[in-house]
Formats: C-alpha cells, sequence, structure tokens
C-alpha cells in the first residue's frame, strides 16, 4: 500500500512575533513630571478661586421682612357711611447678603386686609452696609376707609385678638462695588397676623414675587 508522507505543519510562532506591536512610551525624568503636576494644581486651583470669587460677588436679592407691627388706632363709623379708621404702625427689616454696601432709592410698602388694599407708604433713600441690616419705619393712617363686605370677618378678627394683613414691599435702587454699580429691584408680600392684644406678629408667610 501506497502512504502520502505526512507533511509537517509550518510553525506560526515566528509569524506571532512579527505581528505584535508595541508603543514605546517616552520616559520623562522626574523633574518634568512635577512640573507638570504644580502646573496642573495651579490650574485647578485657579479655577475654584475664580468659582468661589464669582459665587461670593454675584449680587443677590436683599431679604425683605416685617420686623414689627402695631394696630395703634382702629375706629369703626356709621354715619354718614360704614367706614374704619386705621393707624398702623410697621417696621421692615432689609437684609443685604452681598459683600458690597446696597444704595435704595425708595422703599414702598402696601397694606392690605383680605385682598382689599387699604394704603401705602414710601420711604426715600437709605444705605445698608454689607452684610448688614436696615430697620425702616413707617406710619400709615387710613381714615374713612370703606370695607363693608368685609365688615363682620374684621370683627370676628378683632374678638379672636388676631388681624391678618396683606403687605407688599418693593425696593429699588443700587448695589455698589467699587466703581461698579449694579441695578436692584425687589418685591415681597406677606401675609402677616398681628396679635391686638400684645400689638406683636404671631405669625408671617412670605414669598418673593
Amino acid at each position: 500500500n501506497h502512504q502520502n508522507p505526512l507533511t509537517p505543519m509550518a510553525s506560526t510562532k515566528v509569524d506571532d512575533q512579527e505581528d505584535q506591536s508595541y508603543v514605546v512610551l517616552p520616559l520623562y525624568p522626574p523633574a518634568v513630571l512635577r512640573r507638570q503636576w504644580r502646573f496642573r494644581l495651579i490650574c485647578t486651583g485657579t479655577l475654584l478661586l475664580l468659582a468661589v470669587a464669582t459665587y461670593s460677588l454675584w449680587p443677590s436679592v436683599p431679604d425683605l421682612k416685617v420686623a414689627r407691627f402695631r394696630l395703634d388706632r382702629i375706629h369703626i363709623q356709621t354715619d354718614p357711611r360704614v367706614a374704619i379708621d386705621i393707624t398702623l404702625a410697621l417696621t421692615v427689616q432689609v437684609c443685604n447678603r452681598d459683600l458690597y454696601s446696597m444704595d435704595y432709592q425708595s422703599l414702598d410698602v402696601a397694606i392690605g386686609y383680605r385682598g382689599k388694599q387699604l394704603g401705602f407708604v414710601r420711604s426715600d433713600h437709605g444705605l445698608v452696609r454689607a452684610r448688614g441690616s436696615s430697620y425702616v419705619d413707617a406710619t400709615l393712617e387710613f381714615d374713612g376707609v370703606e370695607i363693608l363686605s368685609d365688615l363682620i370677618f374684621l370683627l370676628e378678627d378683632l374678638s379672636r385678638g388676631s388681624v391678618p394683613f396683606d403687605t407688599v414691599t418693593e425696593v429699588s435702587g443700587q448695589l455698589g462695588l467699587f466703581f461698579f454699580e449694579f441695578p436692584l429691584k425687589a418685591k415681597v408680600s406677606c401675609e402677616v397676623y398681628v396679635n391686638t392684644r400684645n400689638q406683636t406678629i404671631v405669625r408671617q408667610n412670605c414669598y418673593t414675587e
């Protein structure tokens, strides 16, 4: 019988070694690596400082709230028509959270009862130092205000000793930083409950408009 000789298979070990590719990385001396790390740290620190400075110096809206509210006088008249005379004394607190002073040209406060405006008062010009607060006192006298539809509610509130008032406080001015000035305007509405027995604020709910 004739048998075919076995043909040995060629080894691929050498071919595999020839197909392999190598990446040769440059070897940096320690001094170069230290300079690279120092540069990256400086860039990162600079960006963080810029972010903190921008956050700190960016102008913010001042906080406005009614610090004190006193019902000095209330008189109900029935002739020639049903009306009410009210004298209110209130103090508005203006808080400046920025790192520079706030100069406001006007501060307006409107007072209402159960959605009906009684009147308003304006305070001209004021300065609030950086990270400080300023208190603005105002006295409002309303004579002959007709609230016939809400007279029953007012009598009930007076008998309970707590009267809810609506206040809208608006301030306009500017914030000063070195030679720069940023325009400022803020408006806050509050529902203030006044205890008529000891003339204190029971609670107030405020929101920014």
